[in-house]
């Protein structure tokens, strides 16, 4: 079947016109079974909380249509108050930031939105650990996370390369490099597959492990990790032109392609059995969007089909383009072993919108 992308992006524009209508004010994570968004707005610092206006950011790009950057611009100012939250600023300042102050520069050229950049990419400078060459992942009292570093870290490098090419200043793209080359050797194993959380010793650097995080068990292949990697390296070569970082995302992009084919559905891990129901259609989004920047950099049209193909099935039965419900992709899951799956969640709706948009180079690249 042959998808005409700018028809379904029409549907897309009008069913978030819609959604954004019904819920003024919220800064949502997921939606319930009737498809209508929650409200993360009171959790200020979650690390999701730039994925809707990333959403409609990447719309008014397409449309501008003032009701989508007035939106994303009042979650922009909300964030401000996570600057005053120590233990809420975390490795995921990439995510909150730049879907939200620096899509906001880019497409406006506003010069508080630069300084939310700045102040963001500072912060997270700050959480790099040189004597393990890694950027913490999340704070806890007891010193007990010091040592962790996770995968989806990759995809907050950008925030660290953006800084440093406003800057002109090479200590944020020093960093972002080592824990780039750091997460090369650690957590990417020989197959491409990847494993989600690495320990070190903080004062040291050791490697003391991996542990299983939001995947099914130690040693497996949770999907959503997969997809921040293959996306993250191949965001990171597009930064550097480091050969090594290539190398990386087509090996991670190979093992994944190879694997998916298993299965009818994104499922949360590779591992789990063929009878197990747990779906992540994030992952499916996400990956996809690593593929299509492959596509970009090497032409090789292997990347772009498998996207187009993860992208079509989406599309066929776990995509919901109504404008009577908030939701877009069903069938999300944020971790294997939690008790909820198969729902929506809001990192799946940018994602997917983000790669069709990329299909059509129509994309504003956030990253």
């Amino acid at each position: 079947m042959v998808i005409n992308w700018n028809d379904v992006l029409e549907k897309i524009i009008h069913k978030e016109e819609c959604a954004a209508a019904r819920n003024q004010n919220k800064i949502p994570y997921s939606a319930d079974e009737e498809g209508n968004f929650d409200d993360r707005s009171k959790d200020i610092s979650w690390w999701t909380n730039g994925f809707w206006a990333g959403l409609l950011w990447q719309l008014y790009g397409v449309c501008r249509d003032g009701r989508f950057r007035a939106e994303a611009q009042e979650i922009e100012r909300k964030l401000d108050e996570s600057f005053m939250s120590a233990e809420g600023m975390d490795h995921d300042s990439g995510f909150k930031w730049l879907l939200t102050a620096n899509a906001d520069l880019l497409l406006t050229g506003s010069g508080e939105s630069k300084n939310r950049l700045l102040l963001a990419a500072g912060n997270l400078a700050g959480r790099f650990n040189p004597a393990g060459n890694f950027l913490r992942a999340w704070n806890d009292e007891t010193g007990e996370k010091a040592g962790w570093a996770i995968i989806d870290c990759m995809m907050n490098l950008p925030l660290l390369y953006r800084a440093s090419e406003i800057c002109r200043d090479p200590r944020f793209y020093a960093i972002a490099f080592r824990h780039a080359q750091t997460a090369q050797r650690y957590f990417v194993r020989e197959d491409g597959s990847v494993c989600h959380i690495v320990r070190f010793d903080p004062q040291t650097g050791e490697f003391l492990g991996s542990l299983k995080g939001q995947g099914m068990k130690e040693g497996s292949s949770w999907t959503r990790g997969q997809g921040w990697a293959l996306y993250g390296f191949a965001l990171s070569y597009r930064h550097t032109h480091a050969a090594e970082f290539l190398e990386t995302a087509e090996r991670v992009a190979q093992n994944f392609i190879t694997r998916m084919q298993e299965f009818g559905h994104m499922p949360v891990d590779f591992c789990q059995t063929s009878d197990c129901p747990f779906e992540d259609s994030s992952a499916a989004a996400i990956a996809s969007c690593g593929l299509l920047e492959l596509f970009s950099i090497t032409g090789k049209e292997e990347y772009s089909a498998a996207a187009e193909g993860l992208l079509e099935g989406l599309l066929a039965d776990r995509c919901d383009l109504s404008t009577e419900s908030d939701r877009l992709l069903t069938h999300c899951s944020a971790a294997y072993h939690d008790e909820r799956h198969n729902f929506p969640l809001i990192y799946g709706d940018y994602f997917f919108i983000e790669a069709v948009l990329k299909i059509l180079k129509k994309e504003t690249f956030l990253w």
